[in-house]
């Protein structure tokens, strides 16, 4: 275990944590900042883990990276099965506009459910 040192603020006596370079040069999108919010409220022991050891926005980059490929799965593969395709927004564009808004929040859904919450 390292040694941690602290600092005096009134009567309490708080601890010397600063973040490890590679931590101060991840910047998170909207699933990895879900994420970490998500642990922050919910799961209060993991945050705090992660962040002591330095590994928080490393955790919530991966969660990113594997959110936003899953998330774009998911909206092709619901693209593909509901037969939205290039002609049809040609052909009508507030049709094709209502249906990819609806796949999105479909995909958004199932992403807060499956990684980003759990």
């Amino acid at each position: 275990m390292k040694n941690i040192t602290y600092r005096q603020v009134g009567d309490f006596n708080i601890p010397n944590l600063i973040l490890p370079p590679e931590e101060t040069n991840i910047i998170l999108g909207k699933w990895g900042m879900l994420h970490k919010d998500y642990l922050l409220k919910h799961k209060k022991v993991v945050f705090a883990t992660l962040l002591a050891e330095g590994k928080l926005y490393q955790h919530c980059a991966e969660v990113e990276n594997q959110a936003q490929n899953m998330f774009d799965a998911l909206v092709k593969q619901l693209k593909d099965t509901e037969g939205v395709t290039e002609q049809l927004k040609e052909e009508n564009q507030m049709e094709w506009v209502q249906r990819m808004h609806n796949i999105q929040q479909r995909a958004n859904e199932i992403l807060c459910n499956e990684l980003i919450c759990c």
